[in-house]
């Protein structure tokens, strides 16, 4: 599974919207939308933030491993 398909299902597993992970990194809504379209990715800080707040491993998140 890819990143895309990742943060989304992680987001709605949450209850959370879009809106609500931007809000969180202090972004757009946009920029949430296009990663979750696998236009464009989030940086690694940004990813750092992503992992432990859904409590998972920033590999688990990109894809590279299903733990």
């Amino acid at each position: 599974m890819e990143l895309k398909q990742r943060l989304k299902e992680l987001r709605l597993e949450k209850n959370m919207t879009q809106a609500d992970i931007a809000k969180m990194l202090n972004m757009s809504k946009m920029a949430v939308s296009h990663w979750e379209k696998g236009n464009s990715e989030p940086s690694i800080e940004q990813l750092k933030i992503l992992a432990k707040f859904f409590d998972v491993s920033i590999d688990y998140l990109v894809g590279y491993t299903d733990q």
